[in-house]
């Protein structure tokens, strides 16, 4: 990301060949991506078969070989990854309404929730605003971010609007946010990141915006430059990459307002206080280097997205 600055074209080559599966694999819908101090990257994978509930999580090396799976079994919705920095893995189900901690060995160490027991907040599956009113851990949670002190906070989610401050125990110290379009609201809360100097930067997916708040649920910053957020990362450099997802108009994303207009899902990058720096894709999502759903975004220790 060195050249990103404002004007050069962005540093960026599309490289489908990069990941290396077994031979009896194929990608299905493959949720989230994440790094780890190594820059061995970890891949959350829904589905569709061999790829998904046997081999959730797949590691790969720098250069794209595989290393290892784990996680078989256990995710009904795979929806957000993080790897902090002793190596522990964190996990989002939004199908079994649980966060999940896996240590460096891929070894399930715990779980927040209950599985199949999601938080009463009215959500009837298919209308963001039945959600009435936000409610406790979790309606469908879509990540978990590590802060650097370890406390943890969760975007809470599809069936919730609320992000829940845990400690690095798991036990709950509060949780902030309700349904709707005003500061501190939400209307699909679809990803959360804890930078390094203290702020949480939040995907408010369906009102279009990144909420930026204090670790105790200050309102600090809002940015609606974006189309849709899905996920965002912060690299050393203090680069913003964004996941927007883009609008398909008519068509109705989980309530029966139809969105209303064409712009294309993208990549964006941003600098701390919200100045696009460089934008990637097309208005062709099936053009090398452009995108259909960008869901999920993580960048390596080099720049590579």
């Amino acid at each position: 990301m060195r050249d990103l600055d404002g004007a050069s074209a962005h540093p960026y080559r599309a490289d489908d060949a990069w990941a290396q599966l077994p031979a009896d694999w194929s990608w299905g819908d493959v949720a989230a991506v994440a790094v780890d101090v190594h820059d061995n990257v970890y891949v959350l994978n829904r589905g569709q078969y061999p790829m998904g509930p046997e081999h959730a999580i797949a590691v790969f090396a720098p250069d794209g070989s595989f290393l290892r799976s784990f996680g078989d079994g256990l995710f009904r919705f795979a929806h957000g990854i993080e790897v902090g920095p002793d190596g522990a893995v964190y996990t989002a189900d939004a199908g079994n309404h649980v966060v999940r901690k896996f240590d460096a060995d891929g070894n399930l160490v715990m779980t927040i929730g209950t599985v199949d027991r999601p938080a009463a907040t009215g959500y009837r599956g298919d209308d963001y605003r039945t959600i009435q009113p936000g409610g406790a851990p979790f309606n469908r949670p879509t990540r978990c971010a590590v802060a650097p002190n370890g406390d943890l906070f969760v975007s809470d989610g599809y069936g919730n609007a609320r992000v829940h401050h845990f400690a690095p125990d798991g036990s709950l110290l509060e949780s902030w946010g309700e349904p709707g379009d005003g500061p501190g609201q939400f209307n699909l809360v679809h990803s959360v990141w804890a930078h390094t100097d203290g702020r949480l930067f939040i995907c408010d997916r369906e009102n279009s915006r990144i909420q930026v708040f204090s670790p105790a649920g200050e309102v600090l910053a809002i940015w609606t430059d974006v189309v849709r957020p899905q996920d965002l990362c912060i690299d050393v450099q203090g680069h913003v990459y964004v996941g927007e997802l883009g609008e398909r108009c008519g068509f109705a994303s989980f309530m029966p307002r139809p969105l209303g207009q064409n712009r294309p899902a993208r990549v964006s990058v941003f600098d701390l206080e919200g100045l696009v720096l460089a934008r990637l894709g097309t208005d062709e999502p099936c053009a090398p280097g452009s995108f259909f759903s960008p869901h999920g975004v993580c960048v390596d220790s080099k720049g590579s997205l």
